[in-house]
């Protein structure tokens, strides 16, 4: 090849590395949205979400992607999910919707970035090493759904002071489930109040847990957090109400249904962070570096005329405490 050639060759590769450059920072990242539940019922929440994205600049279709999976309550169905994600090349996967999501996400990849949700304690669960310090490629927030369960055993015994015997109903294939029923076998047993754990993985199961309910005579009945169970919210508060059983639930989303009351967090705020933290990664920041996110309130939700569709009388102690009440 000639010297005059060579140079040509050079100068032309040279004008096109610039070029190249920017065709490659003008393809938009994808971000994996992975969740356990179903986009009809999670619609508020995922809405949340992306207003987080937003707040850090981030927004669907302008100048970032999304690529939804949803298990639909069928926590089996989450490796394959997570496995089509990778192969799209994700730039982060958001996994929502319970401990299931980001457990199948963690177990399929260690490089491509994790941002949760979770109800839980993500230490215990094998997700982080530490609140402060994560560790790995995962980050996220935690709504502390399982960790309240004695305080909901006590404001259901505000309640209904005389119940002697109170149901709890947890879905086996949640990770956190018997952790939960644990904590509330330990704080019924100082109240001498008799638990009795139903198990729930499909509708028809809800439906045997509440005849079985009517049979023992329970008192009272527990919600434990499970992404399934919310997402069957509709079922669980006509059932109540059918057989006359007073619930606590765990999110308030139970009570705008007609529930009677629930304690917990706002799990919207918890997907609004995540969202925040996505769009704080897509921008650089490590998952390792980023603190696991906690609930710094918790509130209280009544339902007066579910009560006294129940037959039920609020203590002013407890109306006093109430963050809402519905009338």
């Amino acid at each position: 090849m000639r010297r005059r050639d060579l140079i040509k060759g050079v100068a032309g590769s040279a004008a096109a590395w610039p070029f190249a450059a920017r065709a490659q920072q003008s393809v938009m990242p994808t971000i994996g949205f992975l969740s356990a539940r179903s986009p009809a019922e999670a619609a508020s929440d995922f809405n949340a979400f992306r207003q987080g994205l937003g707040e850090t600049g981030y927004f669907e279709g302008k100048n970032v992607t999304i690529e939804y999976r949803w298990a639909e309550g069928r926590y089996d169905r989450l490796p394959a999910l997570v496995a089509e994600l990778i192969d799209r090349q994700v730039s982060v996967i958001a996994a929502t919707g319970g401990e299931p999501s980001p457990l199948a996400a963690k177990t399929a990849t260690a490089t491509i970035p994790i941002v949760f949700t979770i109800g839980g304690d993500p230490v215990q669960s094998g997700l982080v090493a530490s609140l402060n310090r994560p560790g790995g490629n995962l980050t996220g927030t935690t709504i502390m759904v399982s960790e309240l369960g004695p305080k909901r055993l006590d404001l259901l015994r505000q309640l209904v002071p005389n119940a002697a015997s109170v149901g709890v109903l947890a879905n086996p294939e949640f990770q956190p489930a018997s952790a939960e029923v644990r904590n509330l076998e330990d704080a019924a047993h100082t109240l001498g109040i008799k638990i009795s754990a139903l198990n729930a993985r499909t509708e028809s199961d809800i439906d045997t847990a509440f005849t079985t309910i009517v049979q023992q005579k329970a008192d009272a009945l527990i919600v434990g957090g499970d992404p399934f169970l919310f997402g069957q919210r509709d079922q669980l508060v006509r059932l109540a109400a059918r057989y006359n059983v007073p619930t606590i639930y765990f999110l308030r989303e139970f009570v705008n249904a007609g529930g009677l009351l629930s304690y917990g967090p706002s799990i919207a705020n918890g997907y609004r962070q995540a969202g925040v933290y996505t769009g704080r990664i897509l921008s650089g920041a490590k998952p390792a570096e980023l603190p696991v996110l906690r609930p710094t309130s918790f509130q209280l939700f009544i339902n007066l005329k579910t009560a006294k569709a129940l037959g039920l009388k609020i203590p002013p102690a407890l109306l006093a405490i109430a963050d809402e009440v519905i009338e």
